[in-house]
């Protein structure tokens, strides 16, 4: 489907959880030089970049109560604070205008040997991620491919990674609920050709079946997992559909040792800023394989 456009969400608390886990697990990568260069692939990559203050982002404002929240603040978490930083770059006078999405957060992270794959089938979108990928480094084309290519047909492709190193992050719109069903065998079919690749998935909170069963599902394809989600606010009444997303979460295949950890100590924090009411309905839930 085409009529999803991130830049309506760009920057709310999905986008904070989704990104703050997303540099950790980079970082986490750079840290082993000695092992050599890592692929990141994105199945959905979006236009890599949004303006705030102007356009479709405007629409629905909902980064003020997500990365708006974190802006100004002085007690950030690690995590957090590498987060903000990293958004900081695109907005070097101080004032939250622009919002580097996935690709961009990814390819400022990366070293110069990492490459970059993005997949992008929405026509416009995919044009934007290529001028914002170009301005975002001298060396761009060197490092970073895209495919105007609907993202689960054409990982598989592109595993095992040259480097035998790499993580796949897989985060559709979930707009047609067969998407859902897409992740599972996309991660279970990446991990028959890669199975010491980390896969990260981002999913929606919904009261929707195939929300609440996708994480389920996952942990029985590999032996080592991570599954962290933040709610924001209480689930839509039934009434009212139940199909507004009141959180978010991520399920790591193959994560960090260290990432438990690191989220165990940042998720409660967002929790506590990032709520909406004060209703004690925002929560948060991490498990591991481990555990």
């Amino acid at each position: 489907m085409l009529s999803y456009r991130h830049v309506f969400h760009a920057g709310n608390h999905a986008d904070v959880l989704k990104h703050t886990v997303l540099l950790a697990v980079l970082d986490y990568f750079n840290q082993k030089k000695k092992v050599g260069p890592y692929w990141l692939i994105d199945t959905h990559a979006g236009a890599g970049g949004y303006r705030l203050d102007a356009g479709r982002a405007t629409t629905h404002a909902e980064w003020p109560d997500g990365v708006g929240r974190l802006w100004n603040r002085t007690d950030l978490p690690p995590l957090l604070a590498r987060y903000v930083e990293a958004v900081r770059t695109d907005n070097a006078d101080g004032r939250l205008r622009r919002y580097p999405g996935s690709p961009l957060l990814a390819l400022r992270a990366m070293r110069p040997s990492d490459k970059l794959r993005l997949f992008e089938l929405h026509p416009a979108d995919v044009k934007l991620l290529a001028q914002n990928i170009a301005g975002a480094a001298p060396d761009a084309q060197k490092r970073v491919a895209i495919k105007q290519e609907d993202g689960f047909a054409g990982l598989q492709a592109l595993l095992p990674p040259p480097p035998r190193r790499g993580l796949v992050l897989i985060d559709p719109a979930y707009e047609d609920k067969r998407d859902y069903a897409q992740v599972v065998t996309a991660v279970r079919e990446g991990l028959q050709r890669f199975a010491t690749g980390s896969f990260m998935v981002w999913y929606p909170l919904l009261k929707r079946n195939e929300s609440i069963t996708l994480a389920g599902k996952l942990k029985k394809l590999a032996p080592d997992w991570l599954h962290a989600t933040l709610s924001v606010r209480a689930p839509a009444p039934d009434a009212e559909g139940g199909l507004g997303m009141h959180g978010s979460g991520v399920f790591l295949v193959n994560p960090p040792w260290t990432l438990a950890a690191a989220l165990k100590e940042t998720l409660p924090w967002l929790v506590d800023v990032l709520k909406v009411g004060a209703d004690g309905t925002a929560s948060y839930s991490l498990e591991t394989s481990a555990q």
